[in-house]
């Protein structure tokens, strides 16, 4: 027998994409949305690309403090990929939340 205080019906749902049915003007916020998704995943790629050629021409060179620079540069748009792909869950979560009130 569950807890009472456990939820019995899943967390998140089997779709990821946010339902932007449940609110106004959702064909604005979608485009929105998308383009930002879109500018910061090429920007997170193209910075990881760059600095992942540095940290290799750094460290094989010598180049110590080069090669540290830019492994943060690395981790930083992972993370920054990571962020967004985190962000199209999280807003789902808020305009579920939002349909609700």
């Amino acid at each position: 027998m569950p807890h009472p205080h456990v939820p019995t019906k899943p967390v998140l749902s089997g779709s990821v994409f946010p339902d932007f049915g449940a609110v106004g003007g959702s064909n604005e916020l979608e485009s929105i949305i998308g383009a930002l998704l879109t500018v910061v995943l090429i920007l997170a790629v193209l910075m990881l690309i760059v600095c992942a050629i540095m940290w290799a021409i750094g460290s094989a060179n010598g180049h110590h403090q080069v090669a540290t620079k830019a492994r943060i540069g690395v981790w930083t748009a992972l993370g920054a990929a990571a962020l967004a792909g985190a962000g199209v869950a999280w807003m789902n979560w808020l305009i579920t939340i939002g349909g609700q009130l």
